[in-house]
């Protein structure tokens, strides 16, 4: 551990701080700067070899995987809306509103996300790509695919670069400045949570960008008109079309489609927020990263990820991102792969003395949330990292 003197305004306004006043506090060293230029590159090649070798190896129980869990999403989608047409009834409701909430979350994250990332590329499906596939959320895949794949995956945890660091509306690093409205963060934490799809859409447009100039006013307009787009055929089809169509269960079908969509953003907020900011994970400056080689990257992806434990059926509702190391190490492969290979990025954290996040859904999700309720408040400090994987014993 070394003790780092950071500058740090108590209060800062855009374009303006005050009350400057430096503290200091330890730094966890990242286990990036304990590696020599030689490691990093065979650990490269290392993570490389893993990627060929998988990549040789896709085929048809790959694509059979997919197409099926295409199809166990349309027969929970159709099992939903038709237990809903008598959703006056409580069982009706409760069974329809279930079904309909996991074939969401299947669509969401197992489906969109992960077809959107290109994973099914190679198999050259007229449908079944990241060019044709559109989801079930707010966001239009277009945007999503440059600020996610583009953006993120590109910066992840470099502070300044990557905008998933606390969504441009949370501050969930120490190292980012405090200013009075993250006081309100706990709350509008929650109202993240059940309306995440919206968030992450209007997080697309890149505030940022468009308060700089960057992004043109032409732009915006064309940004937002496909959110509109996307908002009018959710609205359409969840709170108007499907409970019209239930007759005088109308407003207790428009319950359960509300209900199966705060289901499916809660779920997707938790495990994306459990995947980026527990505590285990590290965040990077620009100088820190300069000059980043290839073996870097991958290392950089490895220390800013988190897992979460579990079985097949989690995973699979998990979309595999509860594999969010293996995804950020390889994001365009296959996500049912992610299981297979872990055993082998565990082995290079061991023999390279790297951490391997991981943990069960309640810990990493207690850990994000302190972090944000803390955080809320002036200042706050790195919580203690993971030393070097080591297997667990027999």
């Amino acid at each position: 551990m070394s003790a780092t003197t950071i500058q740090e305004p108590l209060i800062s306004r855009p374009g303006k701080a005050q009350g400057a006043r430096p503290f200091s506090f330890e730094e966890p060293q990242s286990p990036l700067a304990r590696l020599s230029a030689e490691e990093i590159e065979q650990l490269g090649r290392e993570f490389d070899a893993i990627r060929e070798e998988v990549f040789a190896d896709l085929g048809d129980r790959d694509a059979r995987y997919i197409r099926q869990t295409i199809r166990l999403h349309r027969q929970l989608a159709l099992a939903g809306r038709v237990l809903l047409l008598g959703s006056r009834r409580r069982s009706l409701w409760l069974a329809g509103t279930a079904a309909l909430s996991i074939a969401k979350i299947l669509e969401n994250m197992e489906i969109g996300h992960n077809v959107l990332h290109g994973q099914w590329d190679w198999m050259n499906d007229p449908d079944i790509n990241s060019r044709n596939w559109d989801w079930d959320t707010a966001s239009p895949a277009e945007a999503w695919r440059h600020s996610h794949n583009y953006e993120h995956h590109t910066f992840t945890n470099i502070r300044g670069k990557d905008r998933d660091l606390g969504y441009e509306i949370m501050r969930i690093d120490p190292h980012q400045r405090w200013h009075p409205i993250y006081l309100l963060q706990p709350l509008y934490n929650l109202l993240l949570m059940g309306g995440f799809e919206w968030g992450v859409a209007l997080h697309d447009l890149n505030t940022d960008a468009i308060r700089s100039g960057e992004k043109s006013k032409e732009q915006l307009v064309a940004e937002l008109r496909a959110i509109g787009v996307k908002a009018r055929r959710q609205i359409v089809k969840d709170y108007i079309a499907f409970p019209l169509l239930s007759g005088r269960g109308f407003r207790s079908t428009l319950s359960a489609n509300f209900t199966s969509n705060i289901v499916r953003n809660v779920w997707a907020y938790s495990i994306i927020f459990c995947g980026h900011f527990p505590d285990q994970t590290y965040t990077f400056s620009e100088e820190e990263v300069a000059d980043e080689s290839r073996g870097g990257w991958y290392v950089r992806q490895l220390l800013g990820a988190a897992n979460i434990d579990g079985g097949p059926l989690f995973h699979l509702l998990a979309g595999n991102l509860s594999f969010q190391v293996e995804h950020h190490l390889f994001p365009d492969m296959p996500s049912s792969r992610y299981a297979e290979i872990a055993p082998r990025v565990r082995d290079i954290c061991r023999r390279y003395e790297l951490p391997y996040n991981t943990g069960p859904l309640h810990r990493q999700l207690g850990t994000v949330h302190r972090t944000i309720l803390r955080l809320a408040f002036p200042g706050g400090k790195p919580r203690a990292k993971p030393g070097a994987y080591r297997p667990p014993q027999d």
